[in-house]
């Protein structure tokens, strides 16, 4: 049993249909609810900021969400939560390289919650961990990392047709999938839901980053929801290096800004759980 005392609810909103959670995650989080999307899969994504919109502080060693959330739990628990509905997980090769040794589960980023989230997961069908998709252009992975050689969860790797040719002489696992991208340049958000819905065809789609690859997505209009977590922080910027917020490498204000609707605010001490939805 988890000792977290749940979210305080400051606003919600009817999404569509509530999930089965079990009680011990229903009494953390409270009702979780998504509407449905026939044809495709519904696309969400998680990100941590600071208050001042850091989302990587770019020091060696200190890039992952960890440092930004002071390692919260109930950030933890809701990025489980998350996990735990998901059918893939998608993540660029920059977020793999900040956070080496994780995998993309429920039960790797809140063990103490593990069988809740195995509950729910087989409430909903799911009898798999979610699909840990790697997203890389140039095909700069690590075939030694645990998330190819542990065995624990099934794996794709989408890049280009460079990198594909990369990828095939380093020496992964057989069951590790590679799917090439049409693409010499940044692999479009589009391409990539493609992709993993040819290998994992799900009704879920999880979306963790990094900045770019959260840009691609906003670019393409393909996520229809954001859960972001506000940490009471502040990173602060000098310009010795970037310290990008959730997005980067794409520019849509003042020209063509991407408005969202508020759908939810939880609260924990300090740390705000926001929610919201746009128009994918």
């Amino acid at each position: 049993m988890t000792l977290l005392a749940p979210l305080e609810c400051l606003f919600d909103t009817d999404h569509g249909n509530d999930l089965p959670l079990p009680p011990e995650l229903s009494a953390l989080y409270g009702p979780l609810n998504f509407p449905v999307r026939e044809g495709r899969p519904y696309v969400i994504g998680n990100f941590v900021t600071t208050l001042d919109g850091v989302a990587s502080l770019s020091v060696p060693g200190q890039t992952g969400g960890g440092v930004i959330s002071g390692a919260n739990p109930h950030d933890r628990m809701v990025m489980g939560l998350l996990r735990s509905i998901a059918d893939a997980v998608i993540v660029g090769a920059g977020t793999l390289r900040s956070v080496p040794n994780h995998l993309w589960t429920a039960e790797s980023i809140c063990p103490s919650l593990s069988g809740a989230y195995r509950e729910l997961r087989a409430a909903l069908g799911k009898s798999e961990p979610p699909l840990n998709v790697i997203v890389t252009a140039r095909g700069d992975i690590d075939p030694g990392l645990p998330v190819f050689r542990s065995g624990s969860v099934p794996v794709l790797v989408i890049s280009t047709p460079e990198g594909v040719r990369r990828i095939r002489k380093q020496d992964l696992p057989a069951a590790v999938g590679i799917s090439e991208a049409k693409s010499e340049g940044a692999i479009g958000a589009g391409a990539i839901l493609a992709a993993v819905a040819r290998v994992r065809p799900g009704n879920l789609f999880l979306v963790e980053g990094g900045p770019r690859l959260m840009g691609d997505f906003f670019e393409e209009k393909c996520l229809d929801e954001l859960f972001l977590t506000i940490a009471p922080q502040v990173a602060g910027r000098d310009g010795s290096a970037e310290r990008p917020g959730f997005v980067a490498g794409r520019r849509f204000a003042p020209e063509h800004p991407i408005w969202g609707t508020l759908a939810g605010v939880k609260r924990a001490g300090s740390h705000l759980f926001l929610r919201y939805a746009f128009t994918a």
